[in-house]
């Protein structure tokens, strides 16, 4: 029993299938899509620093967003892949903890760039005029610097708190990585109290922003209409649809694993779900943000000569 309790006992992931289905080809497809992660964000910073066109707040944001994308998708994935094609599948405390604080952090950061980068085009359609004030090269940083202290502080204090509680039993957690809900049946305490700080911590780091974002493309869809031009109105539709429904994909999962409290988690859905929002997202993101945009492909021109 004293082991059971030890904080220095491992944790064993089970996976996406609990009992080792069809691990070659999920080990095939996850390879996939995380080289074409990495490929595809990889791309898109490489082109935002090396063309003086993009050097532009809009692009520095997007910029941010890809590199997120990149250490996010890498801090699950390697390890997912590794256990398809291994037997014990474990993964020691500290390394639990590492994973789950990195994810946290990077998560957190995602959802408010997110929201910060639909400010920017509310700036820009809305209030042009008041564009280079309102987004100057200084408070594009503080955007981004926020996001991720605040996320940090938010992931270190939820990592803390969670690995200095007790946990017992077999130490298996039915899911593909350490993430914070997934632990929780873990612990031999009550953990209700402490979920209302997880859900209130969901709603503000996830929730604000969607609305926002939401509010930004509303008032911008409203504009573009006011304006009259058929052409520039259905780019305008569908270049925010595209938007809304990647970041509607990445919040709406989001929310739904970290606004229940435990007792009304299915570990099979939240596996499913959290692969949309830790994988499927960040292999979107870099092709919706730049193959329908303009601006992006002629960069991607002139780079190839």
């Amino acid at each position: 029993e004293t082991g059971n309790h030890s904080c220095g006992t491992d944790f064993s992931l089970v996976g996406l299938f609990q009992y080792g289905h069809m691990d070659t080809f999920l080990f095939t497809v996850i390879s996939i899509l995380f080289a074409v992660a990495l490929i595809g964000n990889i791309t898109l910073v490489l082109l935002i620093r090396l063309d003086q066109r993009l050097h532009t707040p809009m692009y520095f944001l997007l910029s941010q967003l890809s590199i997120i994308d990149m250490m996010y998708i890498s801090t699950t994935v390697p390890k997912m892949a590794a256990n398809f094609l291994s037997d014990t599948k474990a993964i020691s405390f500290l390394g639990c903890a590492v994973q789950a604080f990195v994810f946290l952090t990077l998560g957190g950061s995602e959802a408010l760039l997110l929201g910060f980068m639909s400010y920017d085009r509310y700036i820009a359609i809305c209030q042009p005029l008041h564009y280079p004030v309102l987004m100057s090269r200084k408070i594009c940083c503080s955007m981004v610097a926020g996001a991720w202290s605040s996320s940090s502080i938010n992931a270190f204090i939820h990592t803390v708190y969670v690995f200095q509680l007790p946990f017992c039993g077999s130490r298996m957690v039915n899911h593909f990585f350490c993430e914070v809900p997934s632990l929780l049946p873990l612990v031999c305490e009550d953990t209700s109290q402490y979920e209302y700080t997880v859900l209130v911590s969901g709603l503000v780091i996830l929730l604000l922003p969607f609305l926002a974002i939401l509010a930004s493309y509303a008032r911008v869809l409203v504009v573009v209409i006011q304006m009259g031009s058929g052409k520039g109105q259905s780019r305008a539709v569908s270049t925010c649809s595209s938007h809304l429904t990647v970041a509607s994909l990445f919040y709406v999962t989001g929310l739904s694993t970290y606004t229940q409290p435990h007792s009304l988690h299915s570990p099979g859905r939240d596996k499913v779900v959290a692969v949309l929002y830790s994988i499927v997202t960040p292999v979107l993101n870099p092709f919706i943000y730049s193959l329908r945009n303009k601006e992006v492909m002629g960069a991607l021109r002139r780079q190839m000569g």
